[in-house]
């Protein structure tokens, strides 16, 4: 019987987790995947947008060799966090279902166990559960929605879909390291928010044609050898190797439903909860961290959601000691 249970082993489960052992607390984490699955996950190469300092968690110092740090050095950071503090996770034990047994008492079952406790996390993130294109061929092997690394598309023809940061930085990247790239984009323009030191290059290499982008197009069908496509001037087909599609995540509904745990019914989907104490309907069940923002995904980060490790412990250890325990 633990006091809690953290499901999500990334940045904002190690965080409450972090908290959670500083308070003398009973815990542990489970986790679907690797240590910070999501940022494993992220572009070999990739280069956060915030600084080191603002993604520092348990008062630990995050040093990295420039201003903002790799992914490399951000999963160094989180291993030595967790070796540092001997946090309790279980890898590789995805959560199945959540139940109530008794009034002070949840039933958390994975993949490989059942474990209970009074208090229960909810610290998922979204990164790990892409937006599906919905459309025949997706399934296919030459379909990616994540990025890895610009060598495997070297000579290849590859379509991006997508709009934002994500579409345009790796349209980029691979156009640089070869690649003959096209872009299908279901709004009129480029996402108007791109970042400032990507959005030039990419209009000039569009303008210019080296990359072709389709504007207020969508995928209709995936082929091995090509892609269906349809725009202002109707159906289309492009050759193609590789399809990159770049159009976003959001959290994991269905687990979600298997924790019982209840969504707004608006298009931004929240998993419903109280902002201020982050608890949700079921008494002692919290969301920490991204997870809180429904598909709203660019409203919450790491580093605007750092406390919620202290609001949601504070709750807890003073819950124990009005019962004396």
């Amino acid at each position: 019987m633990y006091d809690l249970v953290i499901i999500g082993g990334g940045p904002t489960g190690l965080n409450v987790a972090l908290t959670a052992e500083k308070a003398g607390l009973s815990y542990v984490v489970l986790e679907k995947g690797v240590l910070v699955n999501s940022i494993y996950q992220f572009p070999v190469n990739m280069t956060f947008f915030s600084t080191s300092q603002k993604l520092e968690i348990g008062d630990t110092p995050f040093i990295s060799h420039t201003d903002k740090p790799t992914r490399k050095e951000a999963l160094e950071y989180y291993r030595r966090l967790q070796q540092s503090y001997q946090l309790k996770i279980k890898l590789y034990e995805p959560v199945v279902g959540m139940q109530r047994v008794g009034e002070e008492d949840y039933e958390i079952t994975t993949s490989k166990a059942v474990y209970h406790a009074a208090n229960v996390v909810v610290a998922t993130g979204f990164y790990d559960t892409p937006r599906m294109l919905n459309v025949p061929g997706e399934d296919l092997p030459k379909v990616k929605h994540y990025y890895d690394d610009a060598h495997p598309y070297v000579g290849q023809r590859v379509l991006v879909v997508g709009a934002a940061n994500s579409a345009c930085d790796v349209a980029l990247e691979t156009y640089q390291k070869g690649a003959e790239v096209t872009m299908a984009i279901r709004q009129h323009e480029l996402y108007p928010k791109v970042k400032y030191w990507i959005k030039p290059n990419i209009e000039n290499r569009i303008a210019e044609g080296s990359i072709q982008a389709h504007f207020n197009t969508e995928i209709k069908a995936i082929y091995p050898d090509r892609v269906d496509l349809e725009g202002p001037d109707g159906a289309f087909t492009i050759p193609n190797d590789f399809v990159l599609a770049m159009i976003g995540y959001e959290p994991n509904y269905a687990l979600l439903a298997a924790l019982g745990l209840p969504i707004s019914e608006d298009a931004a989907a929240l998993p419903i909860h109280d902002e201020e104490t982050l608890e949700t309907p079921l008494p002692g069940v919290y969301l920490a961290g991204v997870v809180c923002a429904g598909r709203k995904t660019s409203t919450l980060f790491i580093e605007n959601t750092r406390d919620h490790g202290e609001i949601i412990i504070e709750q807890i250890v003073g819950r124990k000691e009005a019962c004396g325990v």
